[in-house]
């Protein structure tokens, strides 16, 4: 695939970025480095590699799910707030 000014127009275009003109051929230049790596994994043969291959045969560390709200947390958080009563902040009514 070959990056140029149309697809970085494209690219802007989808993720609502705005690339200034001086810096368009900077970043034509890096994602085509990005572009020619990932050329360089598909590449790679992989025949021997046994598809569920981790670097640790332990499972993931789990921790109990257990509530804990401390509510010296709200507090400090609503001692900021201009108004707030019953532990919420109250705000001005914005739909009639």
């Amino acid at each position: 695939m070959q990056v140029d000014d149309v697809l970085l127009t494209k690219l802007e275009k989808l993720s609502f970025l705005k690339v200034s003109e001086d810096k368009r051929e900077e970043i034509i230049g890096q994602l085509s480095e990005i572009v020619s790596f990932v050329d360089n994994l598909s590449s790679l043969n992989t025949d021997g590699v046994d598809d569920n291959f981790a670097m640790s045969d332990n499972g993931t560390f789990t921790r109990e799910d257990t509530p804990f709200c401390d509510a010296s947390v709200n507090d400090n958080i609503l001692k900021n707030a201009p108004l707030s009563g019953d532990h919420f902040f109250i705000v001005p009514k914005i739909i009639e």
